[in-house]
């Protein structure tokens, strides 16, 4: 019960920080990066749940990536260099793309090895916390995608 009430309120305070970043760019541009997101999304959630490879040495691989990612974009937010903000939500793109793929394929492990077993709440919270991963990659995406594209009002 906690997590989900803990998940809901998170994406509850996500939406009303969203919604400022949402008031600088165009419609159009949200409802292009917006529709982008969704199908690169999907197609890497799609690769994640079927693909013949072992998907399992990425994540270390990704989250250095990502670990790189944030000491960039904090340098950054001192020195407000546009082509390292370009660079940056490019490998931004790149690093949720990948970590969409893995986590999906994490789940599909997960909810594997706990299929055989009814009423366990450790899955629920494990649903919980996946759901949570793949949110938060559907919204970094979205967001380096309108960084890169995006028209301002």
């Amino acid at each position: 019960g906690t997590a989900s009430v803990l998940f809901v309120i998170y994406s509850l305070l996500n939406g009303i920080n969203l919604s400022g970043v949402l008031l600088i760019y165009s419609g159009q541009s949200v409802f292009s990066a917006f529709l982008t997101t969704a199908g690169m999304f999907g197609l890497m959630s799609v690769y994640g749940l079927y693909s013949k490879r072992d998907l399992t040495a990425w994540g270390s691989f990704l989250t250095m990536g990502l670990i790189g990612l944030l000491i960039a974009m904090l340098l950054n937010f001192f020195m407000k260099s546009t082509m390292v903000e370009f660079v940056t939500s490019i490998f931004g793109v790149v690093i949720f793309l990948g970590l969409t793929a893995w986590d999906t394929r994490k789940l599909l492990q997960i909810g594997g090895e706990l299929d055989s077993v009814e009423g366990n709440e450790g899955a629920h919270k494990l649903a919980i916390i996946g759901a949570l991963g793949l949110y938060l990659d559907f919204i970094n995406i979205f967001l380096f995608l309108l960084r890169l594209f995006g028209k301002r009002r």
